[in-house]
């Protein structure tokens, strides 16, 4: 018998005025949250921002681009179906590129993206380390790895605006002492293992103190789990995502601080949880609503305020279900 809990949603956030019954939502014109904030020697992400800007519409020439050195702005046209080969279909995408879709029907199939060096056991960021990449309005799906993996102390990416489906393993997974990284306003669907954050219990060496990533605006649309599944990190910010019919929400083991504000849960039997597997976690959670959830948010510890990093501002977690479908995903840019 399911559990309806709701709680009081923050007010004073601006909402767009509506448009033939659903509000207008204007697409961002640059990224926000972790991934703007100074480190590493960038002050924020700008993606292949002052380089050639080249439209391309086969796999060679999609590779060719997110490969090459120095800045690109690459626009995909139409589908473009990525090779296996050796390397299970995951592709590199080298420092300072912008790869975003034409329109609304721009997609990658078959294959995913690679965001970072070959794995070492390094545990200070490498010189090299893959950085200021920028990905929006594509469709990802039928991957037989990950559709999008962060690696190897990779920072200042920003993923924004796209599809994720389909995929063998994580749709967007982010590890291995990565940092710096917002993730918007994306749908996931039709997929299992959604969003890992951290490699595994015995990795903290590469991402203890890393891993700061800020999630929002996502629509979790029947993915199943991992929204996102987090270990180490010390400060995670998961805010005014849309969670609908998910096996679980968020999960915070190994220590690792989730700061969950303003969130939308419909049907999901677990929304938030500290007592997963392995070492607890600590979780913050305030102005969420959960309707038909079996259980709470799962709270414990303390965990520093976003707002020490970023200004921002939350929707009101009520207006969720309407504004994260109407701007999530595609053709929205």
């Amino acid at each position: 018998m399911h559990r309806r809990t709701l709680l009081a949603a923050a007010a004073g956030a601006v909402v767009a005025p509506a448009v033939a019954g659903r509000p207008a939502v204007a697409a961002p014109s640059g990224p926000d949250g972790f991934a703007t904030v100074a480190g590493y020697g960038r002050a924020t992400t700008t993606g292949g921002a002052g380089g050639p800007v080249v439209t391309v519409s086969t796999a060679a020439a999609l590779l060719d681009h997110i490969s090459r050195p120095g800045p690109y702005v690459v626009q995909v046209s139409g589908t473009i179906t990525l090779p296996r080969g050796a390397n299970d279909g995951m592709h590199p995408v080298t420092s300072d590129k912008t790869i975003i879709g034409l329109g609304s029907t721009a997609a990658l199939v078959g294959g995913g993206l690679n965001i970072g060096l070959p794995v070492t056991s390094a545990t200070t960021p490498p010189a090299g380390a893959v950085n200021n990449v920028i990905i929006r309005n594509l469709r990802f799906s039928g991957a037989s790895d990950d559709l999008i993996n962060v690696q190897m102390f990779s920072h200042h990416i920003w993923i924004d605006h796209n599809d994720f489906s389909d995929g063998d393993d994580g749709a967007v997974d982010i590890k291995r002492g990565s940092d710096l990284v917002t993730v918007s306003w994306n749908r996931f669907h039709d997929h299992d293992k959604t969003l890992l954050l951290g490699h595994d219990d015995d990795n903290g060496a590469q991402d203890a103190g890393r891993l700061r990533v800020t999630y929002h605006h996502n629509y979790f649309d029947g993915s199943d789990q991992r929204h996102p599944r987090v270990r180490f990190a010390p400060v995670v910010h998961v805010y005014n995502n849309y969670f609908r019919d998910n096996s679980y929400g968020i999960a915070s083991t190994n220590d690792a601080g989730l700061f969950v504000e303003g969130n939308y849960f419909y049907s999901v039997n677990n929304p938030g949880r500290v007592d997963f597997s392995g070492p607890l976690g600590r979780m913050v959670q305030r102005d969420n609503i959960l309707v038909d959830c079996n259980h709470a948010i799962e709270v414990r510890g303390t965990v520093t305020d976003p707002r020490t990093f970023y200004a921002y501002t939350a929707d009101p977690a009520s207006s969720v279900p309407t504004i994260v479908p109407a701007g999530a995903g595609v053709g929205k840019v």
